[in-house]
């Protein structure tokens, strides 16, 4: 099955489908590799996870993880290499350039794609970050091989072919995507979808500096000068310990208030289903599910939400899920670890004053 946001021609199957013997060139590209994002100094913890699961993938292939690690400091890109050696990482490629300074296509883009030419990786990946997804289109492009987006599940074949799982026809599917006639593979993953690895502290590799040999005069795009968002109104859901949320089951934005008034009890954060986002009750930021945000609190309760595959690829790695929906059937209770067979809008006041009472009584305890 073809992935559509594919910005590259590559030959693609499904699993169901007979796999054609590798070719002999193929034998030249070896190891896993993350693309380490670093915005302003800071890592992005998806990067992290993605050290995690490359880590599983390089196992079973019997090579090597590779961290890539760019910018324009030395001290901090071997700060984030050694972060990247905890996470799981062998060996780190490190290019260090005043152009990448801050991020721009053209650059990223000749750095990492002379890195792959250089060192032949067989899987290269990215975080689905706004970062992210800009660079990996123009790299798979560049080396004209096949890229899967927004993957929520990445597998290996003992013949070294990446299976990566991602929602299609607007989440209502779930297709496995083989790039088997170009290397590398490449796949990009979003935040939260993977767990977090524990990393191992003092853990070392090896580090391969790269020059990248691109002069100022000869980049188009400059960068004048970088604001940054201070918007403290904006959701912050991926990273929540507890997240509440409502869907049709609602039936009105008024009612909706009702899960507001929970999680500001709870102090969590809070979000709805795709249809209100559509309906204009809730902001687009504030949207959970493959097309929106994927969570992994500590504890997510959805009032009011059916469950389809789309909502469900955005929660599923959450630790407890509270499931409240009039239909005892609705798909939620499939994957739900509580399911409680109630009218969201009667049962959410009574769930918040029963929190808040307790939280007064343990606030008097204490």
């Amino acid at each position: 099955m073809a992935d559509d946001s594919k910005p590259a021609p590559a030959s693609a199957a499904g699993r169901g489908n007979t796999k054609k013997e590798l070719p002999d060139h193929f034998k030249a590209y070896k190891h896993v590799w993350v693309a380490i994002e670093i915005e302003h100094g800071q890592v992005h913890s998806v990067s992290f996870e993605l050290l995690g699961e490359g880590r599983k993938l390089a196992d079973k292939r019997g090579v090597d993880l590779a961290a890539v690690v760019m910018g324009d400091d030395q001290a901090s890109l071997e700060a984030a290499a050694q972060q990247s050696f905890e996470y799981g990482a062998d060996l780190v490629y490190l290019v260090c350039d005043p152009a990448l300074a801050h991020y721009r296509n053209e650059v990223a883009t000749k750095a990492l794609t002379d890195l792959v030419n250089t060192y032949k990786p067989e899987i290269l990946m990215l975080g689905a970050t706004n970062l992210g997804r800009d660079l990996a289109g123009s790299v798979a492009t560049t080396l004209q091989t096949g890229l899967t987006a927004d993957c929520t599940e990445l597998e290996i074949d003992e013949e070294g072919s990446l299976a990566a799982t991602r929602p299609t026809f607007g989440g209502s599917l779930l297709c496995t995507i083989f790039t088997l006639n170009y290397r590398p593979q490449m796949a990009t993953v979003r935040p939260r979808v993977l767990a977090m690895p524990t990393p191992v502290e003092g853990r070392t590799g090896k580090i391969i500096e790269h020059q990248l040999g691109l002069a100022e005069a000869d980049i188009v795009t400059k960068v004048l000068q970088f604001i940054a968002d201070r918007d403290t109104d904006k959701a912050n859901l991926p990273y929540a310990d507890i997240v509440v949320a409502g869907g049709l089951g609602l039936r009105s934005a008024e009612n909706f208030q009702l899960v507001k008034e929970l999680a500001d009890v709870l102090g969590a954060e809070y979000g709805g289903s795709r249809p209100l986002v559509q309906k204009g009750w809730i902001t687009a930021d504030r949207q959970i599910g493959q097309t929106g945000k994927t969570i992994r609190p500590r504890l997510y309760i959805a009032a009011g939400i059916s469950g389809a595959i789309q909502h469900r690829v955005g929660v599923e790695g959450a630790d407890m899920i509270v499931a409240i929906n009039t239909d005892p059937h609705a798909p939620i209770f499939d994957f739900a670890h509580i399911g409680i067979v109630a009218d969201a809008i009667t049962l959410l006041p009574a769930l918040t004053q029963a929190f808040a009472t307790r939280l007064r009584v343990n606030r008097l305890a204490g």
